[in-house]
């Protein structure tokens, strides 16, 4: 009879890496990478990208701000260069990210979050920055339990 091996389990060497993807990488994954950052500290490698490139939004700035994480000094990238990287998870977090990167090859796990885009708000400037407030809200609470349903595990 043959003789089984059991392999012990090979200890995580490398820290998990986490992409998060929307549009134009201006509001709600940049908000993610830096929420993940402020929560997890170095237990997870957070990066953001677009489909599209443009500025950090003001308003996601000043939102970000209200809860002490500074994103003011934040770029756009585009995810084209980051796609043949290996990374742990990739999370669209809007509907246009999710259609437009079905398959991200470099990707073990692949999430959708979907919030709203904060930047199409009318109104006055009030009104605009309490469209990028709740997003806010949005993205830290789905962080929030999702890193609870990781620390489960």
């Amino acid at each position: 009879m043959a003789r089984l091996r059991h392999r012990r389990a090979t200890p995580r060497l490398t820290t998990p890496r986490v992409l998060f993807l929307c549009t134009h990488n201006s509001a709600r994954s940049q908000m993610a990478e830096a929420f993940l950052r402020a929560m997890a500290g170095d237990r997870f490698e957070a990066q953001s990208a677009g489909t599209e490139k443009t500025a950090v939004h003001p308003l996601a700035i000043r939102a970000m701000a209200e809860r002490g994480i500074d994103i003011s000094g934040h770029t756009s990238k585009v995810y084209d260069g980051l796609m043949a990287e290996p990374w742990d998870y990739v999370i669209t977090v809007c509907d246009d990210a999710n259609e437009r990167c079905p398959i991200f090859p470099g990707a073990t796990r692949r999430l959708h979050w979907s919030f709203e885009d904060p930047s199409r708000a009318g109104g006055d400037e009030e009104t605009r920055l309490a469209a990028f407030r709740r997003v806010r809200d949005q993205v830290e609470a789905k962080l929030t339990g999702w890193l609870a349903t990781l620390s489960g595990r």
